[in-house]
């Protein structure tokens, strides 16, 4: 039998496949699998290297799915295939064809969407909100030229998901960086869910617009077996040359391939039952007929197997304290002035991190100079790991989920108030399992002179939400870290270099005052205990720490006696947190310098939990707030000053 009418048969197969499983399941996007059935089925039964065995094997091509809908015609393939499926990398079944049935389901390992972390290895990331896979596989690509790994990455991107713009930062990023390793493959079935894409995403606009990034673009028919294949060796043959030109893919594709009765708009998201089914089942054999009249099997195939992984063992060692790191870098009269800006901890910290980890990367968009990212950068040993992404979040965020799935350990650092851009592709990082490290400087109030359109003020809020909750390994889903001094960012950002998870990290732009030193010890969960009370307890974080120990002595002339607590990470032990509310009279105050709903919603969960008495007055952001020249002036708008705290006190102890 020839190599085309094998892939025909095969993908006629698996298309059928795809019709029966989402009819089981009562929902998903079989026209979509139909469209490209052929593609799939040239990289996964012949194109790609990889172990069926071994899905995730460190040195195996990858596929990335953006348009992640489609996702059924990889599960089908993988059941034919008997590609290994489960969490327990220990304890890993094949895929058979009868579990295809489970689609959907709540216990199935085949989510409705890819994700890796439900138990199908095959894939890197969660994808399905449509814009982000190129961009993770972009990272995949980075990550294997860190490497050294010969990884050819294929991202199967649709035409009108095309329209996003995270997809032109991605592209960007990859003419940036030169990767040759990865191939984006638009599928241009010309439908999207409502209508026809527009004009702007026609396959012949796709074309041009890739070729003025600088791609070499090859069109081709989608169900051409081929053309699929002679464009996927060509790939090979440029694949990691990074003198070479990156090539892309348009694959003009039908969606409901086969499938008459399906052609068209009205079948997205919507599987064929009953009669439906019976007749498009019908079809897919009579266009067999046409193509080859023999039936085929996976056999006809053969997979190449990944290269072996280098036998090299990560450097891995202890970082120098903070004192330490400063005399290296020789900048002890830093140390001797008494204060210094955390987010310039950072980036000391970064820097002595990468010369003890050789997994930590670097990220940064276009601020490195601010966030303080470039003491990574200017260390000629480390240079090769920092990843200038330039000012497209989105992109960097997602690409740091693609490196994460290859072993990396990124940090992204930006203003914090750009890393609000991102929400969705943290979200996506979150639910893949990224070992995502994200540090947003600039924060808060404390920005002033710049104005609230550079300030972080909803952040706390929103990474809250997922630190109330339990990831896939039973942790937290994001750890804020919200350090006061220099000590304390440069000792977290080893902490959190150290967690497999994702972690949400605070810098500021002010120098602060040194409130720790090197035998001070932060850990996730953890809060430091100040200054001990016995009337009311003061719960600061970040910056209001100092503004909350500067009212201690304001308090104390006015005879209240007052607790300090630096809540610098949330979640936080709340037993012991309880236990010194209730030293203090059960009378708390939180104190932070962004919107409601971050430490004080903490606290004020932790104690509706408890089920226990308190009084709780949460001092927070309450106005949009404009620019002020100094950050006196803008803790005095906002009602946050040290003598805010103080009548705040004296009122809820009814102090006259």
């Amino acid at each position: 039998m020839s190599y085309e009418a094998a892939v025909h048969a095969q993908a006629i197969e698996l298309d059928k496949m795809s019709l029966e499983m989402t009819a089981a399941a009562g929902a998903g996007h079989p026209s979509t699998c139909m469209s490209i059935g052929h593609i799939v089925t040239v990289l996964m039964f012949s194109a790609m290297r990889y172990d069926p065995d071994y899905p995730d094997y460190p040195t195996s091509d990858r596929l990335v799915l953006s348009e992640g809908h489609a996702v059924p015609i990889v599960y089908a393939a993988a059941a034919k295939l008997g590609i290994k499926i489960g969490k327990d990398p220990e304890n890993r079944r094949a895929l058979k064809v009868e579990d295809l049935k489970t689609l959907r389901e709540w216990k199935s390992e085949l989510d409705g969407h890819p994700n890796p972390m439900e138990g199908f290895p095959f894939f890197d990331a969660a994808t399905g909100s449509l814009g982000q896979g190129l961009s993770v596989a972009a990272g995949l690509g980075e990550a294997a030229r860190i490497d050294g790994l010969d990884r050819r990455i294929f991202c199967i991107i649709g035409d009108g998901e095309s329209r996003e713009g995270q997809i032109s930062e991605a592209l960007d990023f990859v003419m940036d960086r030169k990767l040759t390793n990865v191939l984006p493959i638009f599928n241009c079935n010309e439908f999207g869910q409502a209508d026809r894409v527009s004009a702007q995403q026609s396959a012949d606009r796709i074309k041009a617009k890739l070729e003025a990034y600088g791609f070499d673009v090859r069109t081709i028919d989608g169900h051409a077996p081929k053309q699929i294949k002679e464009v996927m060796d060509e790939f090979a043959k440029r694949s990691g040359d990074e003198g070479g030109k990156c090539m892309a893919v348009v694959a003009k594709t039908v969606k409901g391939w086969g499938c008459p009765s399906m052609h068209g708009g009205g079948w997205h998201g919507k599987p064929a039952e009953g009669d439906a089914l019976k007749r498009a089942l019908a079809e897919l054999d009579e266009r067999r007929v046409e193509l080859t009249s023999s039936l085929v099997s996976s056999d006809q195939f053969m997979i190449q197997p990944p290269q072996e992984m280098p036998d090299v063992t990560p450097k891995t060692g202890e970082m120098p304290g903070f004192g330490q790191m400063m005399k290296k870098l020789d900048m002890e009269s830093v140390v001797h002035s008494g204060k210094m800006a955390n987010r310039r901890a950072y980036g000391i910290a970064l820097r002595a991190l990468g010369q003890v980890n050789d997994r930590v990367v670097v990220l940064d968009a276009d601020v490195s100079n601010s966030t303080f990212a470039e003491m990574f950068r200017k260390d000629s040993a480390l240079a090769d790991r920092f990843v200038e992404c330039k000012i497209a979040e989105q992109n960097m965020f997602s690409v740091a989920a693609g490196m994460s799935a290859a072993g990396k350990i990124p940090f992204c650092s930006t203003f914090a108030k750009f890393v609000t851009r991102a929400y969705d592709q943290i979200e996506m990082a979150i639910n893949s399992g990224a070992n995502l490290k994200i540090v947003g400087s600039h924060a808060g109030i404390s920005l002033a002179s710049d104005g609230p359109s550079q300030m972080s003020l909803p952040d706390v809020a929103w990474f809250r939400a997922f630190s109330a909750m339990r990831d896939h390994r039973g942790n937290p889903g994001c750890y804020i870290l919200q350090p006061s001094d220099a000590y304390a960012a440069y000792a977290l950002t080893a902490v959190m270099a150290e967690y497999e998870g994702c972690c949400y990290m605070r810098t500021l732009r002010p120098d602060t005052e040194f409130l720790y030193n090197d035998e001070s010890v932060f850990n996730l969960g953890g809060f430091e205990v100040l200054n001990e009370g016995r009337d009311v307890l003061l719960v600061a974080a970040g910056y209001m720490v100092h503004e909350a120990n500067k009212a201690l002595d304001l308090l104390d002339k006015a005879g209240i006696s007052a607790s300090l607590v630096d809540a610098y990470s949330i979640p936080f032990d709340t037993d012991k947190m309880l236990d010194l509310a209730n030293a203090n009279g059960g009378y708390v105050i939180t104190i932070e310098d962004n919107y409601g709903g971050g430490l004080g919603g903490a606290m004020a969960d932790a104690f509706t939990d408890s089920g226990d008495a308190f009084t709780l007055h949460q001092m927070y952001v309450k106005r949009i707030p404009k620019s002020a020249k100094t950050p006196a002036e803008m803790l005095k708008m906002c009602n946050l000053t040290a003598q805010d705290i103080v009548q705040a006190a004296m009122k809820m102890l009814q102090v006259a």
